[in-house]
Protein backbone atom coordinates (compact mmCIF):
# COMPACT_ATOMS: atom_id res chain seq x y z
CA UNK A 1 0.00 0.00 0.00
CA UNK A 2 2.90 2.39 0.06
CA UNK A 3 2.58 3.47 -3.11
CA UNK A 4 -1.31 4.32 -2.53
CA UNK A 5 0.10 6.39 0.36
CA UNK A 6 2.49 8.32 -1.86
CA UNK A 7 0.37 9.25 -4.24
CA UNK A 8 -2.95 10.01 -1.98
CA UNK A 9 -0.37 11.97 -0.12
CA UNK A 10 0.02 14.22 -2.67
CA UNK A 11 -3.93 14.26 -3.55
CA UNK A 12 -4.58 15.21 0.10
CA UNK A 13 -2.35 17.87 0.50
CA UNK A 14 -3.15 19.57 -2.61
CA UNK A 15 -6.76 19.92 -1.13
CA UNK A 16 -5.80 21.02 2.39
CA UNK A 17 -3.39 23.89 0.36
CA UNK A 18 -6.53 25.03 -1.09
CA UNK A 19 -8.24 25.11 1.78
CA UNK A 20 -6.05 26.47 3.97
CA UNK A 21 -5.97 29.64 1.25
CA UNK A 22 -9.19 30.42 3.46
CA UNK A 23 -7.34 31.33 6.62
CA UNK A 24 -3.53 32.56 5.13
CA UNK A 25 -2.88 33.61 1.35
CA UNK A 26 0.78 32.62 2.35
CA UNK A 27 -0.23 29.01 3.88
CA UNK A 28 -0.40 26.98 0.85
CA UNK A 29 2.84 27.47 -0.57
CA UNK A 30 3.90 25.82 2.95
CA UNK A 31 1.45 23.48 2.82
CA UNK A 32 2.33 22.01 -0.58
CA UNK A 33 6.61 22.73 0.57
CA UNK A 34 5.52 20.42 3.70
CA UNK A 35 3.59 17.78 1.32
CA UNK A 36 6.16 17.10 -1.10
CA UNK A 37 8.99 16.71 0.98
CA UNK A 38 7.14 14.40 3.19
CA UNK A 39 6.47 12.56 -0.17
CA UNK A 40 9.96 12.68 -0.57
CA UNK A 41 10.93 11.34 2.73
CA UNK A 42 8.37 8.63 2.49
CA UNK A 43 9.77 7.67 -0.81
CA UNK A 44 13.23 7.22 0.82
CA UNK A 45 11.78 5.25 3.53
CA UNK A 46 10.15 2.76 1.18
CA UNK A 47 13.29 2.83 -0.51
CA UNK A 48 15.57 2.21 2.48
CA UNK A 49 13.54 -0.91 3.29
CA UNK A 50 14.31 -2.09 0.42
CA UNK A 51 17.15 -5.11 0.38
CA UNK A 52 19.97 -4.71 -2.01
CA UNK A 53 18.92 -7.93 -3.13
CA UNK A 54 15.62 -6.69 -4.40
CA UNK A 55 17.50 -3.75 -6.81
CA UNK A 56 19.50 -6.27 -8.30
CA UNK A 57 17.28 -8.18 -9.50
CA UNK A 58 15.80 -8.44 -12.39
CA UNK A 59 11.93 -7.85 -13.01
CA UNK A 60 9.60 -10.68 -14.94
CA UNK A 61 7.89 -8.24 -17.66
CA UNK A 62 5.24 -10.94 -17.18
CA UNK A 63 5.10 -11.07 -13.46
CA UNK A 64 5.08 -8.32 -10.79
CA UNK A 65 6.47 -10.94 -7.99
CA UNK A 66 10.20 -10.05 -9.07
CA UNK A 67 9.38 -6.13 -8.93
CA UNK A 68 10.35 -3.69 -5.97
CA UNK A 69 6.84 -3.36 -5.13
CA UNK A 70 4.00 -4.45 -6.39
CA UNK A 71 0.08 -4.37 -5.93
CA UNK A 72 -3.06 -5.69 -7.63
CA UNK A 73 -6.33 -4.64 -5.91
CA UNK A 74 -9.87 -5.59 -8.13
CA UNK A 75 -11.27 -2.57 -9.29
CA UNK A 76 -13.97 -3.14 -12.05
CA UNK A 77 -13.75 -7.47 -11.84
CA UNK A 78 -16.40 -7.70 -14.66
CA UNK A 79 -14.04 -5.96 -17.06
CA UNK A 80 -11.24 -6.79 -15.70
CA UNK A 81 -10.01 -3.97 -14.74
CA UNK A 82 -7.75 -3.57 -11.35
CA UNK A 83 -6.20 -0.87 -9.49
CA UNK A 84 -2.73 -2.23 -10.25
CA UNK A 85 0.71 -0.45 -9.42
CA UNK A 86 4.00 -1.75 -9.60
CA UNK A 87 7.50 -0.14 -9.04
CA UNK A 88 10.90 -1.23 -10.66
CA UNK A 89 14.30 0.96 -10.76
CA UNK A 90 13.17 3.29 -13.42
CA UNK A 91 9.75 4.47 -12.03
CA UNK A 92 11.77 4.68 -8.54
CA UNK A 93 14.04 7.11 -10.27
CA UNK A 94 11.03 9.00 -12.26
CA UNK A 95 9.16 9.24 -9.60
CA UNK A 96 11.76 10.06 -7.02
CA UNK A 97 12.76 12.62 -10.53
CA UNK A 98 9.15 14.08 -9.87
CA UNK A 99 9.47 15.17 -6.66
CA UNK A 100 12.28 16.73 -6.55
CA UNK A 101 11.66 18.96 -9.74
CA UNK A 102 8.24 19.90 -7.53
CA UNK A 103 9.70 21.50 -4.63
CA UNK A 104 12.21 23.51 -7.88
CA UNK A 105 8.65 23.84 -9.20
CA UNK A 106 6.88 25.61 -5.82
CA UNK A 107 10.44 27.62 -5.04
CA UNK A 108 10.28 29.30 -8.48
CA UNK A 109 6.88 30.33 -7.82
CA UNK A 110 6.75 31.18 -4.39
CA UNK A 111 7.17 34.85 -4.82
CA UNK A 112 5.46 35.14 -8.14
CA UNK A 113 1.69 33.64 -7.52
CA UNK A 114 -0.50 36.16 -5.95
CA UNK A 115 -3.82 35.41 -6.69
CA UNK A 116 -5.79 32.35 -5.73
CA UNK A 117 -2.10 30.85 -4.37
CA UNK A 118 -4.36 27.75 -2.78
CA UNK A 119 -5.92 26.48 -5.81
CA UNK A 120 -2.55 27.41 -7.74
CA UNK A 121 -0.43 24.77 -4.95
CA UNK A 122 -3.38 22.49 -4.92
CA UNK A 123 -3.46 21.81 -9.13
CA UNK A 124 0.18 21.91 -8.64
CA UNK A 125 -0.08 18.78 -6.24
CA UNK A 126 -2.60 17.07 -8.35
CA UNK A 127 -0.52 17.24 -11.30
CA UNK A 128 2.47 15.84 -9.24
CA UNK A 129 0.02 12.88 -8.10
CA UNK A 130 -1.10 11.90 -12.05
CA UNK A 131 2.25 12.39 -12.93
CA UNK A 132 3.30 9.41 -9.91
CA UNK A 133 0.94 7.37 -10.70
CA UNK A 134 1.75 7.25 -14.22
CA UNK A 135 4.91 6.17 -13.59
CA UNK A 136 3.56 3.38 -11.59
CA UNK A 137 0.75 2.30 -13.34
CA UNK A 138 0.28 -1.03 -14.64
CA UNK A 139 -2.95 -1.49 -15.57
CA UNK A 140 -3.60 0.33 -18.66
CA UNK A 141 -7.22 1.67 -17.96
CA UNK A 142 -5.76 3.00 -14.81
CA UNK A 143 -2.42 4.29 -16.67
CA UNK A 144 -4.78 6.23 -18.96
CA UNK A 145 -6.40 7.87 -15.47
CA UNK A 146 -3.93 9.18 -14.72
CA UNK A 147 -2.96 10.00 -18.04
CA UNK A 148 -5.56 12.21 -17.56
CA UNK A 149 -5.63 13.11 -14.01
CA UNK A 150 -2.16 15.04 -15.01
CA UNK A 151 -4.08 16.81 -18.07
CA UNK A 152 -6.41 18.54 -16.34
CA UNK A 153 -4.52 20.25 -13.56
CA UNK A 154 -1.97 21.23 -16.03
CA UNK A 155 -4.57 22.92 -18.25
CA UNK A 156 -5.76 25.07 -15.19
CA UNK A 157 -2.48 26.55 -14.27
CA UNK A 158 -1.61 27.11 -18.05
CA UNK A 159 -5.26 28.95 -18.39
CA UNK A 160 -5.28 30.63 -15.06
CA UNK A 161 -2.01 31.42 -14.21
CA UNK A 162 -0.37 31.90 -17.71
CA UNK A 163 1.20 35.06 -19.77
CA UNK A 164 -1.00 37.18 -21.52
CA UNK A 165 -2.47 34.81 -24.28
CA UNK A 166 -2.61 31.73 -21.61
CA UNK A 167 -6.16 30.76 -22.84
CA UNK A 168 -5.18 29.94 -26.62
CA UNK A 169 -1.88 27.84 -25.32
CA UNK A 170 -3.75 26.36 -22.77
CA UNK A 171 -6.64 25.20 -25.41
CA UNK A 172 -4.01 24.18 -28.04
CA UNK A 173 -2.12 21.88 -24.83
CA UNK A 174 -5.67 20.44 -24.05
CA UNK A 175 -6.57 19.59 -27.52
CA UNK A 176 -3.59 18.16 -28.58
CA UNK A 177 -3.10 15.75 -25.26
CA UNK A 178 -6.96 14.70 -25.30
CA UNK A 179 -7.20 14.01 -28.53
CA UNK A 180 -3.77 11.74 -28.46
CA UNK A 181 -4.98 10.39 -25.09
CA UNK A 182 -8.25 9.49 -26.80
CA UNK A 183 -6.15 7.41 -29.30
CA UNK A 184 -4.22 5.83 -26.86
CA UNK A 185 -7.39 4.91 -25.00
CA UNK A 186 -8.79 3.10 -28.17
CA UNK A 187 -5.53 1.25 -28.46
CA UNK A 188 -5.82 0.02 -24.87
CA UNK A 189 -9.05 -1.63 -25.56
CA UNK A 190 -8.36 -3.01 -28.66
CA UNK A 191 -5.56 -4.68 -26.81
CA UNK A 192 -7.44 -5.77 -23.99
CA UNK A 193 -9.97 -6.90 -26.45
CA UNK A 194 -7.57 -9.30 -28.29
CA UNK A 195 -6.42 -10.69 -25.20
CA UNK A 196 -9.53 -11.73 -24.36
CA UNK A 197 -9.83 -13.46 -27.81
CA UNK A 198 -6.58 -15.02 -27.16
CA UNK A 199 -6.36 -15.70 -23.93
CA UNK A 200 -10.26 -15.75 -22.77
CA UNK A 201 -9.49 -14.00 -19.83
CA UNK A 202 -10.47 -9.55 -20.35
CA UNK A 203 -7.77 -7.66 -18.53
CA UNK A 204 -6.12 -4.59 -19.05
CA UNK A 205 -2.78 -5.67 -16.64
CA UNK A 206 0.17 -4.74 -18.30
CA UNK A 207 1.32 -8.34 -17.43
CA UNK A 208 -1.16 -10.15 -19.53
CA UNK A 209 -1.18 -8.09 -22.48
CA UNK A 210 2.65 -8.72 -22.89
CA UNK A 211 3.62 -10.72 -26.10
CA UNK A 212 0.00 -11.19 -27.51
CA UNK A 213 0.24 -12.28 -31.29
CA UNK A 214 -1.34 -9.05 -33.12
CA UNK A 215 -0.37 -8.81 -37.19
CA UNK A 216 -1.56 -7.24 -39.92
CA UNK A 217 -3.27 -3.72 -39.98
CA UNK A 218 -4.98 -4.01 -36.90
CA UNK A 219 -1.62 -4.31 -35.12
CA UNK A 220 0.05 -1.21 -36.83
CA UNK A 221 -2.92 1.10 -35.91
CA UNK A 222 -3.10 0.15 -32.14
CA UNK A 223 0.65 0.60 -32.01
CA UNK A 224 0.14 3.73 -33.80
CA UNK A 225 -2.50 5.14 -31.24
CA UNK A 226 0.41 4.49 -28.21
CA UNK A 227 3.38 5.59 -30.30
CA UNK A 228 1.11 9.38 -31.44
CA UNK A 229 -0.32 9.45 -28.03
CA UNK A 230 3.60 9.22 -26.48
CA UNK A 231 4.94 11.36 -28.89
CA UNK A 232 2.91 14.63 -28.65
CA UNK A 233 3.81 14.26 -24.91
CA UNK A 234 7.16 13.94 -25.63
CA UNK A 235 7.08 15.88 -27.89
CA UNK A 236 8.26 15.03 -31.00
CA UNK A 237 8.77 16.20 -34.39
CA UNK A 238 6.13 16.89 -36.07
CA UNK A 239 3.35 16.69 -33.19
CA UNK A 240 5.51 19.19 -30.94
CA UNK A 241 3.36 22.33 -31.76
CA UNK A 242 1.80 23.07 -28.70
CA UNK A 243 4.99 23.10 -26.70
CA UNK A 244 6.41 26.26 -27.78
CA UNK A 245 3.13 28.44 -27.00
CA UNK A 246 2.02 25.87 -23.85
CA UNK A 247 5.68 27.15 -22.18
CA UNK A 248 5.85 30.90 -23.28
CA UNK A 249 2.30 31.50 -21.56
CA UNK A 250 2.54 29.04 -18.83
CA UNK A 251 3.70 30.54 -15.07
CA UNK A 252 7.65 29.33 -13.99
CA UNK A 253 6.11 26.16 -12.50
CA UNK A 254 4.09 25.15 -14.95
CA UNK A 255 6.72 25.20 -17.47
CA UNK A 256 9.30 23.85 -14.67
CA UNK A 257 6.70 20.62 -14.62
CA UNK A 258 6.18 20.53 -18.41
CA UNK A 259 9.42 20.23 -19.25
CA UNK A 260 10.65 18.59 -16.36
CA UNK A 261 8.31 15.91 -15.60
CA UNK A 262 5.52 15.69 -18.43
CA UNK A 263 7.63 15.17 -20.78
CA UNK A 264 8.90 12.22 -19.62
CA UNK A 265 5.70 10.55 -19.21
CA UNK A 266 5.91 10.70 -23.00
CA UNK A 267 9.74 8.73 -22.76
CA UNK A 268 8.61 6.75 -20.80
CA UNK A 269 5.16 5.10 -22.07
CA UNK A 270 7.48 4.83 -25.67
CA UNK A 271 9.54 2.74 -23.25
CA UNK A 272 7.59 1.01 -21.07
CA UNK A 273 4.75 0.26 -23.31
CA UNK A 274 4.74 0.83 -26.69
CA UNK A 275 7.95 -1.22 -27.92
CA UNK A 276 7.20 -3.83 -25.73
CA UNK A 277 3.79 -4.40 -26.42
CA UNK A 278 4.54 -4.31 -29.77
CA UNK A 279 7.78 -5.85 -30.22
CA UNK A 280 7.19 -6.78 -34.19
CA UNK A 281 5.76 -3.35 -35.90
CA UNK A 282 7.62 -1.35 -33.46
CA UNK A 283 11.07 -3.43 -35.66
CA UNK A 284 9.46 -2.49 -38.52
CA UNK A 285 8.77 1.18 -37.75
CA UNK A 286 11.99 2.28 -35.77
CA UNK A 287 13.89 3.37 -38.87
CA UNK A 288 10.93 5.65 -39.15
CA UNK A 289 10.68 6.53 -35.70
CA UNK A 290 14.47 7.34 -35.47
CA UNK A 291 14.19 9.62 -38.36
CA UNK A 292 11.51 11.76 -36.91
CA UNK A 293 14.06 11.97 -34.28
CA UNK A 294 16.90 13.01 -36.16
CA UNK A 295 14.43 15.88 -37.53
CA UNK A 296 13.67 16.70 -34.19
CA UNK A 297 16.82 17.34 -33.26
CA UNK A 298 17.68 19.63 -36.07
CA UNK A 299 14.12 21.49 -36.32
CA UNK A 300 14.45 21.92 -32.71
CA UNK A 301 18.03 23.25 -32.47
CA UNK A 302 17.33 25.72 -36.32
CA UNK A 303 14.02 26.96 -34.19
CA UNK A 304 15.88 27.55 -31.06
CA UNK A 305 18.16 29.94 -32.92
CA UNK A 306 15.40 31.93 -34.28
CA UNK A 307 13.54 33.14 -31.06
CA UNK A 308 14.04 36.04 -29.53
CA UNK A 309 11.55 35.17 -26.83
CA UNK A 310 13.67 33.62 -24.01
CA UNK A 311 11.00 30.92 -23.22
CA UNK A 312 10.22 30.00 -26.58
CA UNK A 313 13.98 29.17 -27.36
CA UNK A 314 14.07 26.91 -23.97
CA UNK A 315 11.12 25.43 -25.40
CA UNK A 316 12.25 24.57 -29.12
CA UNK A 317 15.28 22.98 -27.33
CA UNK A 318 13.59 21.06 -25.75
CA UNK A 319 12.29 19.54 -28.78
CA UNK A 320 15.70 18.61 -29.86
CA UNK A 321 16.91 17.19 -26.97
CA UNK A 322 13.84 15.25 -26.59
CA UNK A 323 14.24 13.78 -30.45
CA UNK A 324 17.65 11.98 -28.81
CA UNK A 325 15.55 10.32 -26.60
CA UNK A 326 13.49 8.82 -29.52
CA UNK A 327 16.66 8.03 -31.08
CA UNK A 328 17.92 5.99 -27.97
CA UNK A 329 14.67 4.32 -27.74
CA UNK A 330 14.45 3.04 -30.95
CA UNK A 331 17.86 1.96 -31.54
CA UNK A 332 17.37 -0.73 -28.38
CA UNK A 333 20.53 -1.53 -27.31
CA UNK A 334 21.72 -1.53 -24.16
CA UNK A 335 24.26 2.15 -24.44
CA UNK A 336 20.98 4.09 -26.34
CA UNK A 337 18.49 2.82 -23.95
CA UNK A 338 20.85 4.13 -20.43
CA UNK A 339 21.51 7.53 -22.61
CA UNK A 340 17.67 7.79 -23.34
CA UNK A 341 17.32 7.52 -19.46
CA UNK A 342 19.67 9.88 -18.66
CA UNK A 343 18.58 12.27 -21.06
CA UNK A 344 15.28 12.36 -19.21
CA UNK A 345 16.96 12.83 -15.81
CA UNK A 346 19.44 15.50 -17.14
CA UNK A 347 17.35 16.89 -19.37
CA UNK A 348 14.71 17.40 -17.02
CA UNK A 349 16.99 19.23 -14.10
CA UNK A 350 18.61 21.99 -16.47
CA UNK A 351 15.50 22.34 -18.98
CA UNK A 352 13.87 23.08 -15.43
CA UNK A 353 16.41 24.96 -14.91
CA UNK A 354 16.43 27.13 -17.64
CA UNK A 355 12.98 27.45 -17.52
CA UNK A 356 13.44 29.45 -14.03
CA UNK A 357 15.62 31.48 -14.80
CA UNK A 358 12.99 32.48 -17.73
CA UNK A 359 10.62 32.94 -15.42
CA UNK A 360 12.79 35.06 -12.77
CA UNK A 361 13.48 37.30 -16.06
CA UNK A 362 9.93 38.10 -16.69
CA UNK A 363 9.61 38.45 -13.32
CA UNK A 364 12.02 41.50 -12.67
CA UNK A 365 12.02 42.73 -16.21
CA UNK A 366 8.61 42.12 -17.25
CA UNK A 367 9.23 40.43 -20.73
CA UNK A 368 11.38 37.74 -22.60
CA UNK A 369 11.95 39.53 -25.31
CA UNK A 370 15.90 38.91 -24.82
CA UNK A 371 16.58 42.33 -27.17
CA UNK A 372 15.34 43.98 -24.51
CA UNK A 373 18.20 42.64 -22.41
CA UNK A 374 21.61 42.22 -22.40
CA UNK A 375 24.42 43.34 -20.16
CA UNK A 376 22.28 41.97 -16.91
CA UNK A 377 25.52 39.58 -15.56
CA UNK A 378 26.84 43.22 -14.62
CA UNK A 379 23.67 43.88 -12.63
CA UNK A 380 22.67 40.25 -11.02
CA UNK A 381 26.14 38.07 -11.31
CA UNK A 382 25.09 35.23 -9.44
CA UNK A 383 22.18 34.46 -12.09
CA UNK A 384 24.42 35.26 -15.11
CA UNK A 385 26.71 32.89 -13.45
CA UNK A 386 23.94 30.05 -13.17
CA UNK A 387 22.71 30.81 -16.76
CA UNK A 388 26.18 30.43 -18.21
CA UNK A 389 26.37 26.76 -16.01
CA UNK A 390 22.87 25.75 -17.34
CA UNK A 391 23.60 26.67 -20.69
CA UNK A 392 26.95 24.94 -20.72
CA UNK A 393 24.68 21.98 -19.74
CA UNK A 394 22.22 22.27 -22.28
CA UNK A 395 24.88 22.30 -24.91
CA UNK A 396 26.71 18.93 -24.07
CA UNK A 397 29.52 20.22 -21.55
CA UNK A 398 31.92 17.39 -21.23
CA UNK A 399 31.42 16.68 -17.26
CA UNK A 400 27.76 17.32 -16.62
CA UNK A 401 24.97 14.87 -17.11
CA UNK A 402 23.50 15.84 -20.68
CA UNK A 403 27.13 15.05 -22.63
CA UNK A 404 27.05 11.70 -20.57
CA UNK A 405 23.09 11.25 -21.91
CA UNK A 406 23.88 12.07 -25.24
CA UNK A 407 27.25 10.79 -25.94
CA UNK A 408 25.56 7.30 -25.21
CA UNK A 409 22.77 7.54 -26.72
CA UNK A 410 25.00 8.56 -30.13
CA UNK A 411 27.57 5.41 -29.46
CA UNK A 412 23.81 2.99 -29.56
CA UNK A 413 22.73 5.02 -32.21
CA UNK A 414 26.55 4.61 -34.12
CA UNK A 415 25.81 0.77 -33.72
CA UNK A 416 22.38 0.55 -36.26
CA UNK A 417 22.22 3.80 -37.86
CA UNK A 418 25.39 5.42 -39.11
CA UNK A 419 24.05 8.22 -41.07
CA UNK A 420 21.57 8.71 -38.65
CA UNK A 421 23.98 9.42 -35.70
CA UNK A 422 26.09 11.58 -37.48
CA UNK A 423 22.33 13.70 -38.55
CA UNK A 424 21.96 13.73 -35.11
CA UNK A 425 25.70 14.74 -33.79
CA UNK A 426 24.83 17.91 -35.87
CA UNK A 427 22.21 18.86 -32.88
CA UNK A 428 25.33 19.05 -30.86
CA UNK A 429 27.02 21.69 -33.10
CA UNK A 430 23.63 23.21 -33.15
CA UNK A 431 23.26 23.29 -29.28
CA UNK A 432 26.42 25.53 -28.95
CA UNK A 433 25.23 28.10 -31.19
CA UNK A 434 21.89 28.62 -29.52
CA UNK A 435 22.89 28.38 -26.12
CA UNK A 436 25.94 30.53 -26.51
CA UNK A 437 23.82 33.14 -28.61
CA UNK A 438 21.29 33.22 -25.88
CA UNK A 439 24.01 34.18 -23.55
CA UNK A 440 25.44 36.64 -25.33
CA UNK A 441 22.08 38.69 -26.06
CA UNK A 442 20.90 38.37 -22.84
CA UNK A 443 23.77 38.44 -19.96
CA UNK A 444 26.80 40.03 -22.35
CA UNK A 445 27.19 43.49 -23.98
CA UNK A 446 26.63 46.71 -22.08
CA UNK A 447 24.41 47.23 -19.36
CA UNK A 448 21.23 49.97 -18.91
CA UNK A 449 22.34 51.85 -16.20
CA UNK A 450 18.85 53.14 -15.92
CA UNK A 451 17.84 49.86 -15.46
CA UNK A 452 16.87 48.36 -11.73
CA UNK A 453 16.97 44.79 -11.36
CA UNK A 454 17.61 42.58 -8.06
CA UNK A 455 20.00 39.43 -8.14
CA UNK A 456 19.01 35.50 -7.05
CA UNK A 457 17.90 35.41 -3.56
CA UNK A 458 18.80 32.55 -1.23
CA UNK A 459 15.47 30.85 -1.90
CA UNK A 460 16.48 31.03 -5.40
CA UNK A 461 20.40 30.21 -5.12
CA UNK A 462 19.37 27.22 -2.99
CA UNK A 463 17.09 25.91 -5.89
CA UNK A 464 19.82 26.78 -8.41
CA UNK A 465 22.35 24.97 -6.26
CA UNK A 466 20.57 22.07 -5.93
CA UNK A 467 20.26 21.33 -9.30
CA UNK A 468 23.64 22.37 -10.17
CA UNK A 469 25.23 19.82 -8.06
CA UNK A 470 22.50 17.62 -9.65
CA UNK A 471 23.73 17.66 -13.01
CA UNK A 472 27.49 17.70 -11.69
CA UNK A 473 27.09 14.31 -9.84
CA UNK A 474 25.16 12.40 -13.18
CA UNK A 475 27.88 13.54 -15.56
CA UNK A 476 30.81 13.06 -12.98
CA UNK A 477 29.19 9.54 -11.83
CA UNK A 478 26.05 8.27 -13.48
CA UNK A 479 26.99 5.04 -12.92
CA UNK A 480 24.18 4.93 -9.65
CA UNK A 481 21.45 5.82 -12.13
CA UNK A 482 22.51 3.58 -14.37
CA UNK A 483 22.79 0.65 -12.20
CA UNK A 484 19.27 1.54 -11.03
CA UNK A 485 17.66 0.99 -14.40
CA UNK A 486 20.04 -1.51 -15.69
CA UNK A 487 17.66 -4.71 -14.23
CA UNK A 488 14.78 -2.99 -15.86
CA UNK A 489 16.51 -2.56 -19.24
CA UNK A 490 17.63 -5.66 -19.38
CA UNK A 491 14.62 -6.84 -18.60
CA UNK A 492 13.17 -4.98 -21.31
CA UNK A 493 15.81 -6.14 -23.96
CA UNK A 494 15.32 -9.75 -23.30
CA UNK A 495 11.24 -9.26 -24.33
CA UNK A 496 11.62 -7.70 -27.54
CA UNK A 497 15.47 -8.43 -28.25
CA UNK A 498 15.42 -11.26 -31.14
CA UNK A 499 12.84 -8.86 -32.83
CA UNK A 500 14.22 -5.61 -32.87
CA UNK A 501 17.94 -6.46 -32.98
CA UNK A 502 17.70 -8.64 -35.73
CA UNK A 503 15.35 -5.91 -37.95
CA UNK A 504 18.01 -3.26 -36.79
CA UNK A 505 21.42 -5.33 -37.89
CA UNK A 506 18.90 -6.16 -41.20
CA UNK A 507 18.67 -2.03 -41.59
CA UNK A 508 22.21 -1.18 -41.04
CA UNK A 509 23.73 -3.91 -43.09
CA UNK A 510 21.44 -2.77 -45.98
CA UNK A 511 22.59 0.36 -45.64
Amino acid sequence: MSMVVLIGLLLIGGVIAWWTERINSDWPRWVALATVCAALLYLLRITASLSLESFELVPDPHDGASWLLHLKLAWIPRFGINFELAMDGLSLLLVALTLLLGLIAIASSWSEINFKTGFFHANLLWTLAGVCGVFLALDLFLFFLFWEVMLIPMYLLIAIWGHENSGYAAMKFFIFTQFSGLLMLLSIVVLAWQGAVTNGLLSFSYFDLLGLPLEGPLAWVTMLGFFIAFTVKLPGFPFHTWLPDAHTQAPTAGSVLLAGILLKTGAYGLLRFCIPLFPDISAQFAPIAMGLGAAGVIYGAILAFGQTDFKRLVAYSSVSHMGFVLLGLYAWNTLALQGAVMQMVAHGVSTAALFTLAGSLQQRLHTRDMRQMGGLWHQAPRMGACAMFFALASLGLPGLGNFVAEFLILLGLFAVQPWLCAVAALGLISAAIYALWMMQQTFQGEPDTGRQMRDFNGREMLAMTTMIVALIGLGLYPQPVLDLVEPTLDALQQEVRSDVIRAFATTSAAQ
